[in-house]
């Protein structure tokens, strides 16, 4: 892929709105990743292309006393992580928009404390007026929906956490 068809690439990612898309091929693998406040850059690295987002600017002095008090925040929510480090997390196969239910009438398809099985369908994705019914990759109990009804999903984003014992 030459250089003029890459940028063409991250053009078109960042008019489409995307956050992240990995491209890999036998001859290249390209990751675009951005801020979705920032423009995306060309950068060349080894031999693979890669788009980044441009380094954050230094936080001003006045920044800096909300991020004080953001800190015990972040710690505090680190601590639940290591309890959730036993837990199998179920992520989207693909970007669109998650659903709970086949429709607004229908029964939800998993809910906190149900035993699912591998591949049991735990939800639906819709992607470009596709209803994608997406199934468990293992058996255990759900423990945590981490995404609220009809909400946009990325691709590899954890949806449910599952105690697989």
């Amino acid at each position: 892929m030459k250089a003029k068809e890459i940028q063409e690439l991250i053009d078109f990612i960042a008019k489409s709105g995307l956050n992240k898309v990995n491209i890999e091929t036998e001859e290249f693998k390209i990751s675009v990743k951005r801020d979705p406040d920032q423009k995306i850059k060309y950068v060349k690295d080894s031999g693979a292309s890669h788009a980044a987002a441009p380094a954050a600017p230094l936080p001003s002095p006045q920044a800096a006393a909300p991020a004080a008090v953001a800190a015990p925040a972040l710690a505090a929510a680190a601590a639940p992580a290591n309890e959730e480090s036993k837990y199998v997390a179920i992520k989207a196969p693909m970007i669109g928009t998650f659903y709970r239910a086949s429709g607004p009438e229908s029964p939800i398809f998993a809910n906190v404390g149900d035993e699912v099985k591998k591949g049991q369908v735990i939800c639906i994705i819709e992607a470009m007026k596709l209803f994608n019914e997406i199934e468990s990759e293992v058996s255990g109990k759900i423990v945590k929906v981490l995404v609220d009804n009809a909400s946009p999903v990325e691709y590899d984003q954890p949806l449910f956490l599952v105690d697989p014992s």
